[in-house]
């Protein structure tokens, strides 16, 4: 429960107390400043504790926005101010340094969100675009204020604002015209975003387990519960945007679920052209790792311009182009974002085989990450701001550098050489295939992989390429377990290790929506326990070299697979259930 304290004149035929218990507020009355600290004092230290001015003219959803989001310690619209718990001692403070705020014409409340302002504390004003939210002073100002409010639809913008400002063109015409109802349908009968998003993964696993039994009719139930399960992909997210139901758990499930589904959506396509007498499991993994890539390339360059001084310059061209309107959605659709994939892939998998989707697949996303990448290269020459070093930190923490590296690394003194990455990358994968099955050359060039890993991350990654660090580094892994499985030509090799590269794309995924949610990545012991991305290439080519020709190399990738998987998960899930975190929504709609 939470508590909201009215202060101010009474307002006759005011609605503002029943607007107040509709968002789940307990009110109460204060007649001053001393009155209001009493109340505030005998508020329960674990509630939130709003302070509104009776004379409040506003949409409802104006004030669910001011006061109830969650994401925020303090938020404030014009007449309101909302605090969590984290923030009441601040509120405290800002009380007694306000006085009682009678020489102020916009009341307490606004005096009180001033001082925390000056105070130094983030208070959260949300963009109320044409809804109303003011306090007016006179019974003029009233009525000109209650017509604004009669005037504007705040369910209609409610329904709206659920749909994110920026996102794909299948998802913007094809998915949410009807699926922001389906969240207006979901939060009427109280169903929370988590329960949605966990139906979506159900949907979506029912869709691997048709695409697996490699028949027709299986691949058009496939394709359709696809698509089905990417419209409850949606609904979720605008959903959470509808009801304000944000939470730490329900961001990392909705981040990690996408990526659960998509690729257990590819072990079932694979499954299904085995059926056929197909092996394609070869593409599968090819197409997980190329996505898993393109992600770690957004989130690195994401990284470094965060805090570029120029970054405003960076994104010139794409303002440019804004103008244009069909650039727009081409540039969105031509990245291949979630919603365009999994339309691509759901209808591929009705119409084609398991082989033809996953090669169109792979060279869309091919082509989409030479046509980010080229761009963002040649943005990065061109503007060259130093990193911060919160970007160089993160850069770091991306590269999963384990302890042989790390040790490695002291050698060069701090003079680090990026560049040697792509080097070292390029030399263990040229040799793992190109290499005699079961020779040790593989293994020969994943130490030398380890030396040039420690050269490129001995100093601080502040250089212009110095994002493309962390996706080399990610190349490099994958493509080596890809190489080694599929040239093995032992039975199981490739499904097991597109079950060893899954585990590790999980924990990169958990390290980056951990930076993004501003706690920082895994513990060190964890990344050292799983043996850093140079530490896993050193035992895979060495399992390669001693196993290659028995389905003893099958074994060694499934043990370390399972056992990788099994350490990472039971860390990440007893961090996000526990965490307090800030939750992570991607509201702008980037690709994914």
């Amino acid at each position: 429960m939470s508590t909201a304290i009215l202060i101010g004149p009474p307002v006759a035929m005011s609605p503002i107390e029943g607007d107040l218990r509709d968002l789940g507020f307990e009110v109460v009355a204060a007649e001053d400043a001393a009155s209001l600290a009493e109340r505030l004092h005998a508020v329960p230290a674990a509630e939130r504790v709003a302070v509104v001015d009776r004379r409040f003219v506003g949409h409802v959803h104006a004030l669910r926005l001011g006061l109830t989001d969650p994401r925020f310690d303090v938020s404030a619209v014009p007449g309101a101010v909302s605090v969590r718990p984290a923030a009441r001692s601040a509120l405290v403070r800002a009380l007694a340094a306000a006085g009682d705020g009678r020489d102020r014409e916009e009341g307490l409340a606004d005096l009180l969100a001033e001082v925390l302002d000056k105070d130094g504390v983030a208070v959260h004003r949300p963009n109320l675009d044409v809804l109303v939210a003011t306090v007016p002073v006179d019974a003029a100002g009233r009525e000109h204020a209650e017509a604004a409010v009669a005037a504007v639809d705040d369910e209609a913008v409610r329904l709206r604002t659920a749909v994110k400002s920026r996102d794909g063109f299948f998802t913007t015409y094809f998915v949410s015209p009807y699926s922001r109802y389906i969240a207006r349908w979901c939060a009427r009968r109280g169903l929370t975003p988590n329960q949605v998003t966990t139906a979506s993964l159900l949907v979506a696993l029912g869709a691997a387990a048709c695409a697996a039994t490699g028949t027709r009719p299986g691949f058009i139930a496939a394709g359709v519960l696809l698509l089905a399960s990417f419209v409850l992909d949606c609904t979720d997210g605008q959903l959470a945007r509808y009801s304000l139901q944000y939470s730490t758990l329900g961001a990392w499930l909705d981040a990690t679920f996408d990526r659960a589904k998509e690729y257990a959506y590819y072990a079932g396509l694979a499954l299904g052209a085995a059926r056929g007498g197909d092996d394609v499991w070869a593409l599968a993994l090819g197409a997980m790792a190329l996505q898993t890539c393109r992600h770690v390339v957004d989130f690195s360059y994401a990284e470094t311009v965060r805090d570029a001084q120029d970054g405003a310059a960076a994104g010139a061209l794409s303002q440019r182009l804004d103008r244009v309107g069909w650039t727009v959605w081409l540039r969105r659709m031509i990245v291949l974002p979630i919603g365009e994939r999994w339309a691509l892939i759901a209808v591929l998998t009705a119409a084609t085989t398991p082989r033809i989707t996953f090669t169109v697949l792979i060279a869309g996303c091919a082509f989409a990450a030479c046509y980010t990448m080229a761009g963002r290269v040649l943005r990065s020459l061109r503007h060259r701001a130093p990193a911060g070093e919160g970007s160089a930190r993160a850069l770091a923490q991306l590269a999963d550098t384990g302890p042989v590296a790390e040790g490695l690394a002291r050698l060069f003194r701090g003079r680090g050489l990026p560049v040697a990455a792509l080097l070292g990358a390029a030399v263990m994968i040229a040799t793992s295939l190109l290499a005699p099955v079961g020779s040790p050359w593989p293994l020969v060039a994943a130490g030398c992989y380890a030396l040039t890993s420690a050269l490129a991350v001995a100093g601080p990654l502040k250089g212009a390429l110095d994002w493309l660090v962390p996706p080399v580094f990610r190349a490099a892994e994958y493509g080596t377990i890809l190489v080694l499985a599929a040239v093995s030509d032992v039975n199981g090799a490739l499904p097991a290790a597109f079950g060893l590269v899954a585990a590790v794309a999980y924990h990169h995924y958990d390290t980056v929506y951990r930076i993004r949610g501003g706690t920082g990545a895994p513990p060190r012991a964890l990344v050292r326990a799983t043996g850093g991305h140079e530490g896993r290439a050193l035992l895979v080519t060495a399992a390669a070299a001693a196993l290659a020709h028995n389905t003893g190399f099958t074994v060694a990738l499934t043990v370390l697979a399972v056992a990788l998987a099994v350490v990472v998960l039971t860390e990440s899930i007893g961090f996000w259930v526990s965490s307090q975190a800030p939750a992570v929504h991607d509201e702008t709609g980037g690709p994914a």
